[in-house]
């Protein structure tokens, strides 16, 4: 699987790449906004993850309110710091498809996301996504 990974705290970065890549992902990396949603605009990804906070003007929301609005359907997991209901409702409302709050496991975000690429794979197959 291809994850495009937009996350601005380098420690937080490596884990995820680590962590995915011993399940056998590619993850491409951008620490900024722009640099991901310009990554995701000419990329193929299975599954994107995205932080919330990012330094610079576009954070992980205006990046995915661009990509739906481009009708780029990938399916995408927030992995912010940002908790509570509020947080959590912006995200999904942005067209997020999941999101977690940090600190997270491997176990937990690797599950997910491969739960996402399964179902967006299923919806696909059958025709449901557009």
């Amino acid at each position: 699987m291809r994850i495009l990974l937009i996350e601005d705290d380098e420690d937080v970065a490596a884990l995820v790449q680590t962590g995915m890549a011993e399940a056998g992902h590619e993850v491409i990396h951008a620490d900024t906004g722009e640099a991901g949603l310009a990554l995701a605009e000419t990329g193929s990804f299975d599954v994107m993850i995205f932080d919330r906070q990012l330094p610079g003007g576009v954070d992980g929301a205006n990046v995915l309110q661009t990509l739906r609005a481009a009708a780029v359907a990938t399916p995408v997991l927030f992995l912010s710091g940002l908790g509570g209901l509020q947080a959590w409702m912006k995200g999904l409302d942005a067209g997020g498809d999941d999101y977690i709050v940090k600190p997270f496991t491997l176990a937990d975000l690797r599950q997910r996301v491969e739960a996402l690429h399964a179902r967006f794979t299923t919806e696909n197959a059958a025709g449901l996504n557009h």
